[in-house]
């Protein structure tokens, strides 16, 4: 029945926490749309907008020993709550810096709460499959490339209504803020321990989540392998959206309609995925959904650079989108039930992958070329293949299908 769908513990879960998978896709989106015009209104150079951006990147990629601790003084809800708010009132914040010093700050300051957010959302997500044995974080991770989407489109509105960047920002905190109160309502009040299930004749005590003043100690090596398996996946999924553009326009000579069809055919393929993806996990795993998907990732993408040609191209980058982007929701899910640090610490990896990989393909395709700097896109995708080998993957909740009303 329709009411009591609307009363179920998981749906209102799952509805609240995608909430703030959208906010943070949003956010994002938003203040990137402005670039050209923050560029203009503080006078910057080409080099100055790049620290600017780098900035936000270095502030997210740093917090990690700052937010493993807030996640066990604070948890997952309060911390995901705090930092939404965080980046709803860093927009209008940026809008109004009056100098460069004090954008960079405001960066620095978005990166923090973006990295807050990153980890406790997630953990959020991990938590609310485990209490309710069904599959949601593809469909949460789908939800942040929504809320790129919607950020794009109020900024294509904005702009056409006005030149003002605050006036602009200023609505999306506002959307951000009724954003943050649907979030509350429906936000797991404690998480669900993140712990395998102990063996049989564990005593109870053995499997109780550990004292909030616990001290951070060193990484396992899963904890390890799931960092390189987050960084090299990042990397591709950063790189194929900076770089697929330029590739269509430079290399495979498309037409200036047709390049940007390689950011949509990207984007596009990874928001399907990630819609069907958990309905995947249960039916195969999480690891055979990785292996699998990140090396028809890396083959799909290395044959078209190897074949040339628009269309080949095309059907690489789909290829690429499709295949990875089960990767990061996979991988967060398995850090998530190491514990808190564990999921902090391959969150933090996860932005440097973001931030590393397109430069890195920049500099690859500097001292080669961009075909050269593709194939190493394609390389990461193999590589995270690699890594899901070496990652100890646990059984995936069977996702129940809801009867029809």
């Amino acid at each position: 029945m329709r009411v009591s769908r609307l009363n179920d513990p998981f749906l209102r879960g799952q509805l609240a926490i995608a909430a703030l998978f959208l906010s943070l896709g949003f956010q994002y989106a938003t203040w990137a749309a402005r670039i050209p015009a923050l560029k203009s209104d503080l006078d910057l150079s080409a080099g100055e907008v790049g620290v600017l951006l780098m900035a936000a990147g270095v502030g997210s990629a740093v917090t990690f020993p700052a937010v493993a601790y807030l996640m066990r003084r604070l948890g997952s809800r309060r911390l995901a709550l705090l930092s939404q708010l965080g980046l709803a009132l860093a927009l209008p914040a940026l809008a109004a810096a009056p100098n460069y010093p004090v954008a960079l700050l405001v960066m620095c300051a978005d990166g923090v709460l973006v990295g807050g957010l990153n980890v406790a959302m997630n953990a959020q997500g991990a938590a609310l499959e485990a209490r309710h044995e069904r599959n949601t974080m593809a469909r949460l991770h789908a939800t942040f490339s929504a809320g790129s989407l919607l950020a794009a489109l109020v900024a294509s509105g904005m702009t056409a209504a006005t030149d003002s960047v605050l006036a602009h920002f200023g609505v999306a905190a506002v959307l951000l803020a009724a954003l943050n109160l649907t979030s509350r309502t429906g936000l797991l009040d404690q998480d669900t321990p993140a712990q395998d299930t102990p063996a049989e004749g564990t005593p109870a005590e053995a499997a109780a989540p550990e004292p909030a003043r616990r001290r951070w100690t060193l990484p396992s090596r899963l904890t390890l392998w799931m960092c390189c398996a987050m960084v090299f996946g990042t990397v591709a999924e950063g790189a194929m959206n900076d770089w697929s553009a330029l590739y269509l326009k430079d290399v495979a000579e498309a037409s200036a309609e047709l390049a940007p069809l390689g950011i949509a055919v990207v984007s596009g393929m990874m928001v399907v995925a990630r819609v069907f993806a958990d309905g995947w996990r249960a039916r195969w795993g999480d690891g055979r959904v990785v292996l699998v998907g990140s090396t028809a990732a890396g083959a799909g993408l290395a044959a078209a650079l190897v074949s040339g040609g628009v269309a080949p191209a095309l059907a690489g980058f789909a290829c690429m989108g499709l295949g990875i982007a089960a990767v990061t929701p996979c991988v967060y899910a398995a850090a998530a039930r190491q514990g808190s640090d564990a999921l902090t610490l391959v969150a933090a990896m996860g932005t440097t992958g973001l931030l590393a990989g397109p430069p890195l393909i920049g500099f690859i395709a500097s001292a080669s070329s961009l075909a050269w700097g593709m194939g190493a896109v394609a390389a990461s995708a193999g590589a995270v293949a690699l890594c899901g080998t070496r990652i100890r993957w646990t059984a995936t909740p069977v996702v129940r299908e809801e009867a029809a009303a």
